[in-house]
């Protein structure tokens, strides 16, 4: 069993986009999302996944990662997952030791950005850029399977 140890924030400035070094657009929709589990098939231009996470609120929880046939994921999503489906863009900015993921949102949550750090260990101490905002790891709203059901636009 993976155990994800992450945090999120908001993004205080435009700054991170001169540090991206790679971009990947996801689409990606739920099969289940209730308070003990989330289930997610991710499709990207030429790989799919599904996943399986614990759903808590914090900085750690268990999860769950295959790969799936592209196919097979778009027959899922198209066919089987809840809508509205997520739509963002996952930049990869290094700073300091670590590599920051920065979602940006489509669709119905459009204008959303949100920046993640995983880390190895809960008490890992990680250098915050500057161009971080808010921290909103305790906030059930910002996580995906709660956009799905809830998108940023409709707040």
């Amino acid at each position: 069993m993976a155990i994800e140890i992450e945090h999120k924030f908001l993004l205080a400035n435009n700054r991170w986009r001169s540090a991206v070094i790679r971009s990947t657009r996801y689409k990606q929709g739920y099969l289940a999302s209730n308070s003990s589990v989330s289930i997610r098939i991710r499709i990207s231009d030429t790989e799919a996944w599904i996943n399986i996470k614990k759903a808590v609120i914090g900085n750690q929880r268990d999860e769950y990662e295959y790969t799936i046939p592209l196919s097979e994921a778009e027959e899922i999503i198209n066919n089987l997952c809840q809508k509205p489906l997520i739509d963002k863009t996952r930049h990869l900015v290094p700073y300091q030791q670590h590599t920051w993921e920065i979602d940006e949102f489509y669709g119905d949550n459009h204008g959303l950005i949100v920046a993640e750090i995983e880390l190895n260990a809960s008490d890992e101490v990680f250098e915050k850029p500057d161009w971080l905002g808010k921290e909103v790891t305790l906030e059930h709203k910002y996580y995906n399977n709660q956009l799905a059901k809830k998108p940023f636009l409709s707040w």
